[in-house]
């Protein structure tokens, strides 16, 4: 029930938008405006998120609303894959964050491997783009797409860059229980271990 109230708001809140930024009937420009309101109150609703809160987050962005985009870097060194504690929340994920502005897919890969753990490397390929909603991730207010993004080890010494208070190399069997679910699921983590061991595999798109 959950996951379809927060499915409900961020589609009326997508429609809004869109209605916003196109329409120039004040009439249904007023609509629409009262249609992203009601998206607001239905996502506070179900967070612990105050109105205006949401509102900066959710219901602020401009001109015609199109899923973020989080990019993930996967770095393989003897069998293990590369892995980093967030401060943010404890837990452990892939290197990786929200696509910026100006950098293509591949420049944030690399960008983020280096800022989280310090590592310099070389994208190869792109591995899978996958619909959050699709896997087994906590809630998001925003429709996100994840792409993954295999890089080529420099095999120098990793180390805890601003966001990350651990790094570590992890085998299959080693994978830690305390993953960062908004970030990583164990089920994407096993994936990316079956390129490791298929590395013809064609890439995966939801």
């Amino acid at each position: 029930m959950l996951l379809d109230w927060l499915r409900i708001a961020k589609e009326l809140q997508a429609i809004a938008q869109a209605g916003i930024e196109f329409s120039e009937n004040k009439y249904d420009l007023e609509r629409y405006q009262k249609i992203r309101e009601i998206s607001v109150k239905i996502m506070q609703g179900y967070t612990d998120a105050s109105l205006e809160k949401i509102r900066e987050l959710f219901a602020f962005e401009k001109g015609y609303q199109t899923p973020k985009v989080d990019i993930r870097g996967v770095v393989f060194r003897k069998g293990k894959i590369l892995m980093v504690r967030e401060t943010i929340d404890g837990m452990w994920s892939l290197p990786g964050g929200w696509a910026d502005v100006g950098y293509s897919p591949f420049e944030i890969a690399k960008k983020e491997v280096f800022e989280e753990a310090g590592l310099t490397v070389k994208p190869q390929r792109l591995l899978a783009v996958y619909d959050k909603t699709k896997h087994p991730h906590s809630p998001d207010i925003y429709h996100v797409y994840k792409l993954f993004i295999l890089c080529e080890d420099s095999g120098l010494d990793v180390k805890i860059g601003m966001e990350t208070s651990d790094v570590d190399w992890f085998s299959r069997e080693e994978i830690p229980h305390s993953l960062s679910l908004p970030r990583i699921t164990r089920s994407q983590i096993d994936k990316m271990f079956e390129y490791y061991d298929n590395p013809s595999k064609d890439v995966e798109c939801d």
